[in-house]
């Protein structure tokens, strides 16, 4: 075996013995039964609504990945975006320093398809960029037409916090005027940057903002199962909370997100939103992209293996065809040979 294959081989383990770890760290805090009881409460059409806001929002997530190879002038099939930045991400919500963690394994799928470690860095930066776009939009929102609730939280001025709405709105605005005017390339070490094309730009801060609320309707739905509750609170409540996550890096937002809802809305933040939240978002998105990394492991390896035993068999073709030649002149001098000793013969 050789040393890129022992490293791989590696990783790959240590990546199952993660997913391991990363699910017991998301249980232990809680029985079973808590789980059961949480689950059991909420209404069937609430938990189906969540599920599909979830899956709406990662359908989202790799609609960032796309994109991003849209504008470096790639071109990659979708179900093979979409199965590295599924993956990438159900590991990097719940590992902590996504943009890192979840780097690492979109480098493992697309460096197979084509891309530089340069490229990669790129796609990284735009997906990060656009989920930054998107947190400020919303909040940007949230803080103008809903200050109450954080300033509440924070104990200042509630015009304070409408006023900060205004001008944070004003950033993704600059962003997109940035990329319509700004043309002009960054050089960091060997690698250079440009800010993307409008277009992009636009798209980026609403597919950004779009996954920010689609996450905060898959809380809701979870929140208003214990109580009455707006959906306006349920923004501010998971934007303050994911603001404070990314601050802070905790792995899976634990105990920063159930804080930030239980001071934004302490009627429902109940334990069994709060745990149902998890499974829903994090839990089960984080064994299907597990489950979905050791099939798409095992279907690379086996084509691995298919494609070295093809060019095994291709270079003993050649071989073949390279000995041939010889073997005919050698016949050809054999049969002059004979020729001269059968006219001398004669």
């Amino acid at each position: 075996m050789s040393s890129k294959s022992l490293v791989w081989n590696s990783l790959f383990a240590a990546a199952i013995c993660l997913a391991a770890f990363l699910l017991y760290r998301i249980l232990h805090r809680y029985s079973i039964h808590d789980i059961s009881a949480s689950l059991h409460y909420i209404p069937f059409s609430h938990l189906c609504l969540a599920l599909t806001c979830a899956a709406a929002s990662y359908f989202c997530l790799t609609g960032f990945d796309f994109l991003a190879i849209l504008s470096l002038g790639k071109s990659l099939p979708y179900r093979k975006v979409a199965l590295a930045s599924f993956i990438s991400l159900s590991m990097g919500h719940n590992i902590g320093f996504a943009g890192l963690s979840s780097g690492a394994f979109r480098y493992r799928y697309y460096s197979r398809w084509g891309l530089t470690a340069e490229e990669v860095a790129k796609l990284v930066l735009f997906s990060g960029a656009t989920v930054g776009l998107g947190l400020i939009t919303l909040a940007g929102f949230a803080l103008l037409l809903n200050p109450q609730d954080a300033a509440g939280l924070l104990r200042w001025n509630s015009e304070w916090f409408r006023a900060a709405g205004g001008a944070i709105i004003t950033l993704p605005i600059a962003y997109v005027m940035l990329a319509a005017f700004l043309r002009r390339r960054f050089h960091l070490w060997r690698w250079t940057f440009e800010l993307p094309d409008v277009s992009f730009a636009v798209l980026q801060v609403g597919m950004g903002a779009l996954n920010f609320l689609l996450v905060s309707a898959c809380l809701h739905q979870l929140l208003s199962a214990f109580a009455d509750i707006a959906f306006s609170r349920s923004v501010t409540a998971f934007v303050l909370g994911n603001s404070a996550v990314l601050a802070t890096h905790v792995p899976g937002g634990l105990g920063v997100l159930e804080t930030a809802v239980a001071y934004v809305a302490p009627d429902a933040a109940s334990i069994g939103a709060l745990i149902a939240f998890r499974c829903v978002y994090f839990l089960l998105p984080l064994v299907l992209g597990t489950m979905l990394f050791i099939i798409s492991e095992i279907v690379f390896r086996r084509h691995a293996g298919e494609r070295k035993t093809t060019h095994e068999a291709i270079d003993e073709d050649a071989q073949r065809l390279s000995e041939r030649p010889n073997r005919v002149e050698e016949s050809s001098s054999e049969d002059r040979s004979l020729f001269f000793i059968s006219r001398d013969n004669g």
